[in-house]
């Protein structure tokens, strides 16, 4: 199990930081930089990434492994990343006055895609 969540870890980080390095910053600061702070709250992204992690593994990927189906991990995966984004999106666009409609949708589909890859990456490894 422990092998499962640090490959899993890796496999989400890795993906995740390509959007956090190349695309996020500048898309973010246009939209959301009166929002954003000056500085990254390290602990708790890392506590949001254990946890996403762990729910990835008990909701996803350990029953698509129990069940031989990496198509099972891609479609759960999307949906699982499409509710837990929209979570905060959702919640930001209906509680924030300046969230905007654009960044919801686009975090919306990036949930669901890092979430789906990692998932299906990750059950691949281990099929």
């Amino acid at each position: 199990m422990i092998k499962r969540y640090l490959v899993t870890a890796a496999v989400f980080l890795a993906i995740d930081l390509l959007w956090l390095g190349l695309v996020a910053p500048k898309l973010y600061k246009q939209h959301l930089g009166h929002l954003m702070a000056e500085k990254t709250n390290f602990l708790a992204a890392g506590v949001f990434y254990l946890l996403y992690v762990a729910a990835l593994l008990v909701f996803v990927i350990n029953p698509a492994i129990a069940s031989g189906s990496v198509w099972q991990a891609l479609l759960k995966g999307a949906f699982l990343g499409l509710v837990m984004y929209a979570t905060y999106d959702l919640t930001n666009l209906a509680t924030l006055m300046d969230w905007p409609l654009n960044i919801t949708l686009i975090d919306l589909l990036w949930g669901s895609f890092v979430t789906a890859a990692t998932s299906g990456i990750a059950t691949r490894i281990f099929l």
